[in-house]
């Protein structure tokens, strides 16, 4: 690792198998604290390169516990997070939204890092138990339509990096990475990131797989359509910046998709959306995400998947589904 951390500091970069190489040696416990903290830091101060995030997760993939769904086609509605912008849980809420309108979600989360309440805190606050046992995911993507794939239960690799990561409390290449390591391996992908070179790293790195994705970064700097401004969308074979009028919606202000200021409130938010209660622009921001899913998963247009979003929302479909969800881990 000394040689390692001496390369990065001089600005150099490390080849694809080096950064495999060292995200194993993490896992296997061969670091230091100080050394692992000192690593991540390096990435905080400059950017990553694709052959280095390409090292890193193919590392994961390779020592994560896969899970098989026996043939379902899913989608994973996961952002980088680190964009700084405490919002309620956008890409959970829109993860039932999609389940309810009958698309398969093999959601892939964690605690938050970064912000106050991440996907794990706030499902996890309300009821929903984690699991990596393969026949109880399955009964919950039969039944509810979707299932929770907690990262840490999939990712022992995360072990040693887990309470540095707490310790440190900032975003690191881990969150760049949450969203390529579904230990599902969806064939379908939307994924928000936290900055635009993110989003054409991702765009090439995803046009190498056989995967159906769509890759958003709002042009304010949200890792989701967040209707806030122009949107950055990159597909299979299109790139566009998209306006919340091409979605039929209004255009909202920060304020109006804030999170709350503990897990509690955003727990409070997340029910009062998915049981009718949410405002206008909160229903607006989860049925446009949901949108972008539903459309990803199925060649469906925006219009007609923006349709089917808030079908699912307003009918008490999404709340189906989380309720059978919890039902179904009690």
């Amino acid at each position: 690792m000394k040689a390692i951390l001496n390369r990065l500091i001089n600005h150099e970069t490390i080849s694809r198998e080096e950064a495999r190489t060292v995200l194993i040696n993490i896992s296997r416990g061969n670091y230091n604290h100080s050394q692992i903290a000192a690593f991540l830091t390096v990435y905080m101060m400059r950017s990553i390169t694709i052959e280095e995030l390409e090292g890193f997760r193919d590392a994961l993939l390779e020592l994560c516990i896969p899970v098989d769904l026996n043939g379902h086609e899913t989608i994973d509605l996961c952002g980088t997070g680190g964009d700084g912008k405490d919002t309620f849980n956008i890409s959970t809420l829109a993860s039932f939204v999609t389940a309810g309108a009958g698309v398969a979600v093999t959601k892939h989360g964690n605690y938050g890092v970064s912000s106050t309440c991440g996907s794990s805190n706030v499902l996890e606050y309300l009821g929903i138990e984690f699991t990596n046992k393969q026949d109880q995911l399955r009964r919950a993507l039969d039944k509810a339509g979707i299932c929770i794939l907690h990262a840490p239960l999939f990712h022992p690799a995360m072990k040693e990096v887990a309470p540095i990561r707490r310790e440190l409390a900032v975003k690191t290449f881990f969150n760049m990475l949450g969203p390529m390591v579904n230990p599902a391996f969806p064939k379908n992908q939307m994924v928000g990131v936290f900055n635009l070179e993110l989003a054409r790293i991702y765009g090439y790195l995803y046009q190498n797989t056989d995967k159906n994705y769509t890759i958003l970064h709002a042009l304010d700097g949200y890792d989701e359509v967040s209707l806030t401004g122009p949107v950055k969308v990159i597909g299979n074979s299109s790139e566009k910046v998209l306006q919340a009028d091409d979605l039929g919606m209004k255009l909202l202000r920060p304020e109006e998709i804030a999170g709350g200021k503990s897990i509690e409130e955003n727990a409070q938010i997340f029910m009062n959306i998915l049981k009718g209660e949410g405002s206008e622009a909160q229903n607006s921001v989860v049925c446009a995400n949901a949108a972008m899913a539903i459309a990803t998963a199925t060649g469906k247009d925006l219009s007609s998947a923006t349709s089917l979003a808030y079908e699912s929302l307003r009918s008490g479909k999404a709340l189906e589904r989380f309720t059978t969800l919890k039902n179904l881990s009690a």
